[in-house]
Order: C-alpha cells, then structure tokens, then sequence
C-alpha cells in the first residue's frame, strides 16, 4: 500500500501495534494496514528510520514486559578529543555536486607514498571510481580510467594488496553482492583486469577485511556477511533474519578463493561488517563486528590458529561501538581505529570517530584510551567507511565518505594526524 495513502504528510500520526492470538496488527490511524502472523515474544522493538529523521513524541507498551539490564554499559567515559573544526587535517579526495559518493578503501604502497583509493558512485552500488597519490594522500589525482565492467559494480568495492608464493605483487579489487567479482592489477594499478566472477556465491560487502596468513607464502583469508539476500543466485532469507559471517581463502596470492565458510549465524544479533585486526605478537586474530540490529554494543571474536577456530562472539565496551572498524598500529604499538560512531549514548553519535589504545584493551574488555571525533556528519549516520594507512612518519591518513557539508551530497574526503598530537590535546584537557 503506498505510504501517501495512509500517512498523511505533515501531520502527526498514531501508529499501533497489537497482538491477538498469533496475529499483530498494524494500524496508522486507526486503520489496519498490515497483519502477521507471529506467536513468538518479541525481545526489543524500535523505530528506524535508516538515513531520514522520525519524531516520536510519545511511546506507551502494555503487556508482559520484563527490564533487561544491558551486559555492557551503553556510554563511555573515556574522554573524546574533536578534530571536527581542524580543517587543515582535512584533504578533499572527490566531490561532484548532486553525485552521492561513498564506501571507500583504500592501499599504501611498499614506497610509503602512493595512495590508491575506489569508491562507488552511490550508496555501494554504483560505478567504480579509481584515484592514485604520489605524496601520501596529500594530492590525488583526476578519475582514473578503469574497466568497462567497473560501472556494473553493485556493491561496496575493497582494494588490497596480495603477494604470491614467488614474491609476485598483485593488488585486487573486490565487488560484491551476488556473484562475488575480483579484478587483478600486476602493475600497481597501471592497468586492471575486469571484474569476474569468483565462484557460485556472493554477500554483502565483500570483502570486509583480508588477512595474510602464516600457514604458507601467498596464504590469505577474507571475511564477509551476508542475511540471506546475496549468497546466492535467489534469495534464501529467514525469518526471523539470520545474519551469517564467513571467510574463505585463498592458496595463490589472492588470485582464486575457496568457497566460504560459515563462522557464525545468529538472529538474536546481527554481526557484520568484519575488521581483522592482528596481535602485535603475531600469534592472535582479532575481528571487530558491527552490531546491525543495535539491540547491543559491537562484538569481537578472537582467533587462535590463523582463522581455523573462533571464539564466541563477545560485546565490547561502548566506546568500540560502531560500524566498519578499520584500525593499524602506530610506532609506539597503540592502535588507531576508525569507524562510524553507532554507541547507544554518545555525543558524536552518526559521526566519523575513532578509539585509540592497545590490543590488551580489546583483549579485556576495556575502553581505552581515548575516542577522536574526526569529522562532523550532518546527516544521520550516513558516513564513514573508513580505511587507514600509517606513513613511515607515524602520520596516520584515514579517509572516508560522508554528509560533510549541511544539504549537499556526501564526499570523500580524508584527515591527517598523529597520535602525539592526540596526547597533547588530551593533556590540555585534563588540566
């Protein structure tokens, strides 16, 4: 039924839900608009209005309704230092008026200087645009040519670095839904093949993060989620939604990959949008996880054996909260990590944030050591996919898309720090 019909535009509606039997209906008004059957309880109910804004002026539940004390706090108390307003830190990538451009990744160069960076034209699906630095992201340059097949993208596209068995560097490019498609440069990104397809499956976001291996030279594994929808040719989505995380891998530089495997599967949370994070010792993988159904704070899961076991997924503190974790290690062992901020309370919630401290934190479940509001989103939580590279100057460069400016499309652009600076602005505070 379209909406214009039963919402009345610029008017107050009074939206009602009732159970009876094994049947809830919906009402707008007074007036059923939908009826499902369902038996079961609900755990959590909620109002998503995705990237436009909802009012809710007043909210009454009866029935039987239990209090459920979170397992984790759902505000932090580490202290938030803002960059939002340090324009200097911030470098325009691309921005063309009225052209969405979002979801970037991008990859540092043996060199320390050249840059790649792909992003679509659009909300993950849409056209492939591919840029290069020479000087670490302090210019780029004009829209690089790319393959015909590029502007079929139809989801999020990632950008990595892959090394063979024989010391052959690669860099590929992943684009997903289904089918799963990769692209191969063996120039540094001078010329690139098209997009294929990788085998009889595909997911959302592919891939969200891809890992050297030390089980062999040229060994990688990359992880990915999918709810159903995308890892097949027709959608097998349940209900209620199970969101599945896999990883497969790959035994030849990157160039072929296994069909993947389920790590976990889960309908109470929605764990997604994996980040891989290694140990500084080496001998540990951590992965953070986006929590889509925000009933909880972000996940982690840790391995033990190159990705062959998982722990349970365990809720982090809200000061990890957030989507798209993306972190590297600085000189001095810490890590930056950036990400959309989602925590249930926070002052810079929808923004483009980052958590700095150590992997002992998020091996114990502490806050750390300070949280970084990078730049101020002025649309919901519409931002920040954002990737990071350290320079061998321990400048951190992290970039990523947003509504940067107030009624303007989103743009790329990137911000230029280093975690002394970070401590100086944090002692000020203090004082």
């Amino acid at each position: 039924m379209p909406a214009s019909k039963v919402v009345p535009r610029g008017q107050w509606i009074h939206f009602e839900v009732e159970r009876k039997d094994d049947s809830i209906h919906f009402r707008i008004n007074k007036k059923q608009i939908a009826l499902v059957k369902f038996s079961l309880g609900f755990e959590n109910f909620g109002f998503r209005p995705w990237r436009s804004t909802v009012q809710l002026r007043e909210c009454f539940i009866e029935g039987g309704i239990e209090i459920i004390k979170p397992s984790q706090p759902r505000e932090y108390t580490i202290p938030t230092i803002d960059l939002a307003t340090q324009k200097h830190r911030q470098v325009i990538i691309d921005r063309e008026v009225g052209q969405y451009l979002g979801h970037p990744t991008t990859v540092l160069l043996e060199d320390g200087k050249t840059m790649l960076i792909v992003y679509p034209k659009g909300h993950g699906k849409g056209e492939i645009v591919f840029k290069r630095s020479k000087d670490g992201g302090k210019s780029w340059s004009e829209r690089l040519p790319t393959p015909k097949s590029w502007a079929t993208s139809k989801e999020v596209p990632t950008i990595h670095r892959v090394v063979d068995a024989k010391g052959k560097k690669r860099l590929i490019v992943w684009s997903g839904l289904y089918p799963a498609r990769l692209a191969v440069s063996e120039d540094d990104g001078a010329s690139w093949s098209e997009l294929k397809k990788v085998g009889d499956w595909g997911g959302i976001v592919v891939m969200g993060c891809l890992e050297g291996l030390k089980t062999g030279k040229g060994h990688y594994m990359a992880m990915f989620h999918d709810d159903g929808r995308f890892f097949t040719a027709k959608p097998r989505q349940q209900k209620p939604v199970v969101f599945d995380l896999f990883k497969t891998y790959s035994r030849d530089g990157g160039l072929t990959w296994s069909r993947p495997e389920s790590i976990l599967a889960r309908t109470d949370v929605h764990l997604c949008e994996p980040g891989i994070i290694r140990s500084p010792n080496g001998k540990q993988l951590c992965v953070l996880l986006r929590e889509n159904s925000r009933r909880k704070n972000s996940f982690v899961i840790f391995s033990n054996d190159e990705g062959k076991t998982w722990t349970k997924p365990r809720e982090l503190p809200a000061s990890l909260t957030g989507d798209r974790h993306t972190g590297k290690y600085t000189a001095d062992g810490r890590l930056f990590i950036s990400f959309r901020d989602t925590t249930h309370e926070s002052p810079t919630k929808g923004d483009w944030v980052a958590w700095i401290g150590t992997y002992e934190d998020i091996v114990k479940g502490r806050e750390g050591q300070y949280r970084v509001r990078l730049m101020d989103n002025t649309k919901g939580s519409d931002c920040a996919y954002p990737p990071v590279e350290i320079l061998p100057n321990d400048t951190i460069v992290t970039t990523t898309y947003g509504h940067w400016s107030k009624g303007q499309s989103p743009y790329i652009v990137s911000v230029r720090l280093k975690l002394s600076e970070i401590d100086v602005m944090a002692e000020k505070l203090r004082r």
